[in-house]
């Protein structure tokens, strides 16, 4: 009986452990992550990956988005995707920070939480207006400034609630103030305050019309790819002797069809790093396609780009040196 006892004792302890472990370890890791999120950028020029991710949800990963800090202060937001908001709350940036928001395009991977990150900012009473560059539109998709209104238009806007923010006249503590960047292969500047400058070019994404960013800040310059297929010369003269890029990992080499005429496969990532002459190549917006290739990937990059290149998890700080 004793022994039997026992057994029952030491198996109820190892359930106990079993279940126990796993959530400590979550806990604890969760902690971590918290810590060295909230240290992103304290001092000089950093970008933080809020969302790593693409449009799948079985990817376990917010979808695209990103944060320029520097010295501790959230500078520019690029692109806000589904749980991004969230990653937004955890990195302990504020809305009211920011100094621009810059969108690549309107896919809902890119997009989807924008509305909840203004929703917040009403929280934080921001005193000044929130500047929003991206795309024009076509048939297919709005531009920038119809995106922004179908969202918070006074008369018609899905969050109408919140057209304070939005519409001349209306009392608000600030004002979002959309505006359309039309680029073509030349980068063209779009927005400057203090030693922050943003530039843009268009890429091809399909029919969709999207733009590459280029952030300059503190002597420091940060190029995001967005989604493109990386047709042209236009991504590479924005990315020339950039101290970071941020790539889009989000089909493998040997991708074809509709994959292919979306996206840049590791191969063309590699030339265009190289042809740029960037100092640091991160790879994010990683998909369950991609997931688990990395080393395929990285022998395809390393065939034409000798320089460092990292896999982007959610929450990841990259100082930029």
């Amino acid at each position: 009986m004793l022994v039997a006892a026992g057994h029952r004792f030491h198996g109820v302890c190892d359930l106990i452990s079993a279940n126990l472990l796993p959530l400590i370890s979550i806990l604890v890791s969760s902690a971590f992550s918290s810590v060295a999120a909230q240290s992103c950028g304290s001092q000089d020029v950093a970008i933080q990956v809020l969302g790593s991710g693409g449009p799948e949800l079985q990817d376990k990963r917010a979808s695209s988005s990103y944060l320029v800090w520097e010295n501790g202060r959230a500078r520019a937001l690029i692109d806000a995707g589904g749980g991004s908001a969230l990653r937004f709350g955890e990195s302990g940036a504020q809305m009211s920070q920011l100094d621009v928001l810059l969108f690549s395009h309107f896919h809902v991977d890119h997009s989807g939480d924008f509305a909840a990150l203004i929703k917040s900012s009403w929280f934080e009473d921001r005193k000044r207006a929130l500047p929003i560059y991206g795309p024009p539109g076509n048939d297919f998709m709005p531009s920038t400034t119809e995106f922004v209104s179908d969202l918070f238009g006074e008369k018609k806007g899905a969050y109408r609630y919140l057209s304070e923010l939005l519409v001349p006249g209306e009392e608000g503590s600030y004002k979002m103030q959309p505006h359309n960047v039309i680029a073509g292969s030349t980068p063209v500047a779009v927005f400057h305050s203090g030693d922050l400058a943003v530039s843009a070019v268009g890429v091809v994404h399909g029919a969709v019309p999207a733009l590459a960013w280029r952030v300059e800040i503190g002597g420091k310059a940060i190029v995001l790819t967005g989604d493109t297929n990386g047709e042209g010369e236009g991504l590479t003269r924005l990315a020339m002797n950039a101290d970071l890029l941020v790539a889009h990992n989000a089909v493998p080499e040997g991708a074809t069809g509709v994959e292919r005429r979306l996206h840049m496969p590791p191969s063309v990532i590699g030339r265009i790093a190289s042809d740029a002459r960037v100092k640091r190549l991160v790879l994010s917006h990683r998909m369950l396609r991609t997931l688990g290739k990395e080393d395929q990937t990285r022998l395809e990059i390393g065939k034409h780009y000798p320089g460092p290149v990292t896999f982007a998890n959610d929450l990841d700080c990259f100082l930029v040196q």
